[in-house]
């Protein structure tokens, strides 16, 4: 790994970063994003197919000796969201902003794309960049691409995500099961409207909703193994328009979390069976409408000792093991295909304001971690290589 090198292109990181930060798209619109990473690519004289899977953008770097392909991923959409820091490369886009880092990490593959390019004659194998759009929404980029054939031939793939609830200059990641699956659900509950002052003569979907409220919450206290951590949180109560008025109708909306998929064929089948038995003990109905998101991202076994044992280390940053986390990543659908790993790079800094949660409308990183993310990548990609040169005759 060159180290000077990559340090010799982290101006431009920021420079990337700070355009992309200004000009921000929302997930399945990123067109101009995907038109500016193009650009770049082909300006550096990389193999560029546009139009992945939606504006997914694939690049790719050929050795000049035969090899493993090892893939990077880079997303690259922003969230709905007001900008509402006070800073030059603020978003300049009304309601929509990078809160998330997406752009930090568009702009360190853009980064480790130069870097590749440069390197092409002593490079055994093929690095295959991956800039994914629609990440934040359900059902994502990964999918559409993957079914375009972005992972076909690769042996090997690696993401990073910028994180700003660990500080700069260290690394987590997880053996197995890092990040939780993720899913949707609408509970319409059905009764029969009336007057205020006459109840007897209806059907309250409110109170029948209410009561359904509080059984859900028994899921998981009662019906999942206490070992096994998940979530299921109800997070909007709508019915009724008139204080004098009973609903006939209200609806629940929801999701589940969890880290296991029989866990989560529980969670569901327990959400459904509530949902009819509680309607039904109030005269009522429930239509649920059950959408399944993201799968738990599960790393590697091999991957997540690459990362713990030389990853981190060759990157000069301090490797820890991570807890299980609740948010979702569409990462996962990548690690059920080819072995992997996904890191956390610590972008919290409290000198330089970035110690926002992700998704806050003043969310900001330490952009030192696009370098720390870049060298990680380029160690775990190094060890790979290195691992298996003597199947290219390396």
């Amino acid at each position: 790994m060159d180290r000077g090198a990559l340090k010799a292109l982290f101006k431009g990181m920021v420079e990337d970063r700070r355009y992309l930060h200004r000009h921000p798209e929302l997930s399945f619109m990123e067109k101009e994003t995907a038109d500016y990473v193009q650009k770049r690519l082909e300006k550096l004289g990389v193999e560029v197919t546009a139009g992945v899977g939606g504006f997914g953008i694939i690049g790719r770097v050929r050795g000049g000796r035969p090899g493993k392909t090892v893939a990077l991923r880079a997303d690259m959409d922003a969230l709905p969201i007001q900008d509402e820091k006070d800073c030059d490369y603020a978003s300049g886009v009304p309601g929509v902003m990078h809160a998330c880092g997406h752009d930090g990490h568009t702009a360190v593959l853009l980064a480790l794309a130069e870097y590749y390019s440069g390197r092409r004659e002593e490079l055994s194998g093929e690095v295959r960049l991956l800039f994914q759009p629609a990440e934040e929404v359900c059902p994502g980029g990964a999918v559409s691409m993957i079914e375009a054939g972005a992972l076909n031939g690769v042996d090997v793939i690696y993401g990073v995500h910028l994180w700003t609830p660990i500080p700069a200059g260290t690394a987590m990641s997880a053996e197995g099961p890092l990040m939780a699956s993720t899913d949707e659900f609408f509970i319409d509950v059905q009764g029969k409207g009336g007057h205020g002052g006459m109840p007897h003569r209806t059907i309250d979907s409110v109170v029948a909703a209410s009561a359904l409220v509080l059984q859900l919450q028994s899921v998981v206290s009662r019906s999942v193994d206490p070992l096994n951590p998940a979530v299921v949180t109800i997070g909007s109560i709508q019915g009724g328009t008139a204080q004098n008025v009973i609903a006939d109708r209200c609806r629940l909306s929801g999701t589940v979390r969890c880290f296991d998929e029989d866990t989560r064929e529980l969670i569901r089948t327990r959400i459904h069976e509530l949902a009819a038995g509680t309607a039904a003990a109030y005269g009522a109905t429930a239509n649920v409408d059950y959408m399944m998101g993201y799968p738990c991202l599960v790393n590697h076994p091999g991957e997540f000792q690459r990362f713990y044992e030389s990853g981190a280390p060759d990157a000069g940053l301090k490797p820890a093991t991570s807890p299980k986390i609740m948010p979702a990543e569409d990462f996962a659908y990548y690690l059920r295909q080819v072995p992997g790993c996904f890191m956390l790079v610590g972008a919290g800094n409290a000198e330089k304001g970035a110690v926002y949660p992700h998704h806050h409308p003043r969310f900001d990183i330490d952009e030192e971690a696009m370098l720390h993310a870049a060298l990680l990548m380029v160690a775990m990609a190094d060890a790979y290589f290195a691992e298996h040169a003597s199947e290219s005759g390396a």
